[in-house]
């Protein structure tokens, strides 16, 4: 193994927070610097500063100051290279991780890795870096030219570039900023915007593996492609089918008299869908979120809390995750002890590993509310909260699966309500893939074993 690689391989959940911790440091003093600060607005605290780093490097778009407004040129700059270097390292590091798993891999387990990645058989971290990189341009790279064709209808041409570079980046990366106040309200009936944004989005959260498998597979046709598919891939590509679809429905039955009322069929249906697929943990709407019902917010936030692919630019406990889990439930209620998909049997250890994210997600969720709710709201009697409580379960939803949609809580937040978000947008960052590579190391014997007794459950 190259030396490069070799503290990753040994400490991969060490070198994950390393990563992002001098990331989120380093944004955080350059935006507190004069040249970031916006024309006519306050100066950038230390916090709103920290927020804002932790915010772009963890791709999840929640904002306490205004993008076009608090930043100049140079801060949105800033607040763009982090976007970048965070999507990029998140795929990067995450796919090296999965592929270096455990501290001696059996040979066979290294080859189905290695073949479930698209990786060669001598990959390292220059090969993932490099084909991450190349997919990266190819994606945002189409992305820009078609919005910068859109942008040169509404502004001048430097305008038009830079808007269309930065959301791009943004969209690919699922981080949700904008260079728009409304974020993407503007654009509610623009066919081309929507679109493409949306398109960003899947691809950059579809998962670096699924990308490199479809490419392979794509020129043998839609019948032998999807056969020679791996199961992983089969997992993302009909489970994101399935929660779009869940999203767009809700969404668009729910809202019909709502706020999609006065919209005619085609832009109701264009507003829906858009909406579904930014609950991928995008963070970009071009709906008021505030004036949605609150079933509707409800399906946002287990959108929301899924989230989009390992190895992706987007948080989340993960579409494969939860389709493990549903297949694990369904077996079991047959009375099954294994789970067959596609001539494939998933390892007990993967099932395991799912739980225990999805378990790892639900703990911290409801602690950290709780810590909010003790925060922001403990003077409040529950006559006058006003739906204050929904409003922080979804704040803390989307800071924790690194989405970016916020209710309008973020602005009002205290110190201490800014400082759980910081933690809960870090925590969504690297959960995950720290739980995935905590429960991957290799088996240990242990030489004692007590009598069994087991608890009732259920």
């Amino acid at each position: 193994m190259p030396q490069l690689t070799g503290s990753i391989v040994k400490y991969p959940a060490r070198n994950l927070v390393t990563w992002y911790l001098v990331l989120i440091m380093l944004g955080t003093l350059l935006l507190t610097l004069p040249i970031c600060r916006g024309s006519g607005s306050t100066n950038v605290s230390l916090l709103d500063a920290c927020f804002t780093a932790t915010s772009a490097s963890c791709v999840t778009g929640l904002a306490v100051r205004s993008t076009p407004h608090g930043f100049s040129f140079w801060g949105q700059l800033v607040i763009l290279c982090l976007i970048q270097v965070g999507g990029i390292g998140i795929m990067t590091i995450t796919t090296f991780t999965m592929f270096n798993l455990g501290s001696k891999p059996s040979l066979r387990a290294r080859a189905i890795l290695t073949e479930t990645l698209g990786a060669s058989d001598d990959a390292d971290l220059k090969w993932i870096l490099r084909h991450v990189l190349m997919v990266t341009a190819i994606t945002e790279g189409t992305g820009f030219l078609i919005l910068l064709v859109r942008n040169l209808f509404l502004y001048d041409p430097l305008t038009a570039a830079w808007h269309a570079l930065f959301h791009s980046i943004s969209a690919f990366c699922n981080a949700g900023f904008a260079l728009h106040d409304d974020s993407l309200m503007q654009f509610q009936g623009d066919i081309v915007v929507n679109l493409t944004i949306s398109a960003l989005i899947i691809v950059g959260g579809i998962g670096f593996p699924v990308m490199v498998d479809l490419h392979k597979n794509f020129p043998l046709g839609i019948t032998r492609g999807w056969q020679n598919l791996h199961i992983h891939s089969k997992f993302m590509l009909t489970g994101t089918a399935f929660f779009l679809l869940m999203g767009f429905g809700g969404t668009l039955f729910l809202e019909w008299d709502g706020v999609l009322d006065q919209m005619p069929l085609w832009k109701k249906m264009m507003v829906a869908g858009f909406h579904s697929v930014t609950c991928r943990t995008a963070g970009f709407n071009t709906i008021d979120l505030a004036s949605l019902t609150n079933a509707t917010l409800f399906i946002s936030m287990i959108l929301m809390l899924i989230g989009a692919g390992p190895c992706s630019t987007g948080g989340g406990f993960k579409v494969s995750t939860v389709v493990v889990m549903a297949l694990h439930a369904w077996k079991t209620f047959q009375g099954s002890t294994r789970i067959n998909f596609a001539r494939r049997t998933i390892p007990n250890e993967v099932i395991q590993a799912a739980t225990a994210t999805a378990l790892l997600f639900s703990v911290v969720a409801i602690a950290a509310l709780t810590m909010l709710l003790v925060v922001e709201q403990s003077t409040i009697p529950h006559p006058k909260s006003q739906g204050v409580f929904l409003d922080a379960a979804f704040e803390v939803v989307s800071a924790l699966g690194t989405v970016g949609l916020s209710t309008g809580l973020t602005g009002t937040l205290s110190i201490m309500g800014k400082l759980i978000i910081i933690a809960l947008m870090f925590l969504g960052r690297i959960g995950p893939i720290s739980v995935f590579a905590a429960l991957s190391r290799s088996e240990r014997a242990v030489p004692v074993e007590y009598p069994k007794e087991e608890p009732l459950i259920g």
